[in-house]
């Protein structure tokens, strides 16, 4: 039962938001081989001000044993 957190920044819209569901629900559940009733996906947006302290320290270097693909940039990018 595939659950999906996704963090953004906000801007983007419903219809944006829900294509992406759509496409993350399909990767799941063509990479899992899991159907699609179990997989759910949440979308969190956030200010771009508040990204760094809010989502990249705590979620991303903080717990960078769980990320398997790391971003590009950093504090003091």
């Amino acid at each position: 039962m595939p659950h999906v957190i996704l963090k953004m920044v906000e801007g983007r819209t419903e219809e944006q938001k829900r294509a992406l569901a759509d496409a993350l629900t399909k990767a799941v559940t063509e990479s899992l081989g899991c159907s699609e009733d179990l997989v759910s996906v949440a979308i969190e947006d956030f200010k771009d001000e508040e990204w760094m302290t809010k989502v990249f320290a705590p979620d991303i270097q903080q717990r960078s044993d769980t990320i398997y693909k790391m971003p590009d940039y950093g504090p003091g990018d």
